[in-house]
């Protein structure tokens, strides 16, 4: 008990220290973890777990959405934004045919996405 509560300090306050660019990164990571356990639990054929970590992943990529800046960010976040609503309805669908290769392929895109964020200075 003693290490979970541990654990969640440590979180909260990575994400209340954390800029604007460092919590985009965590939402990536967030989203990636979520859809390698989506992976895991296809795996297992465990159907609700797949389609709570889908749900998640899914939540996250909502979030995203939902923090761009069109003012500032111009065509940037326009492409952005049709990038997350690619990923929106690829998860529906991989949530729906609980294919494992459809949820590692939007892991990959994720994974590329992050990997931009984090290069960016």
């Amino acid at each position: 008990m003693y290490q979970k509560n541990g654990s969640d300090i440590y979180k909260q306050n990575q994400i209340l220290n954390a800029s604007p660019k460092k919590l985009i990164v965590l939402l990536y990571e967030g989203c990636i973890k979520n859809l390698k356990l989506a992976e895991l639990h296809i795996a297992e054929k465990n159907i609700e777990r797949t389609n709570q970590a889908l749900i998640k992943a899914q939540d996250i990529i909502a979030e995203l959405m939902n923090t761009l800046d069109f003012e500032k960010g111009g065509e940037v976040a326009e492409n952005l934004y049709r990038m997350y609503e690619y990923l929106a309805s690829e998860l529906i669908k991989a949530n729906v045919s609980k294919d494992a290769e459809d949820v590692k392929r939007n892991r990959r895109l994720v994974e590329e996405l992050r990997d931009a964020w984090i290069e960016m200075d």
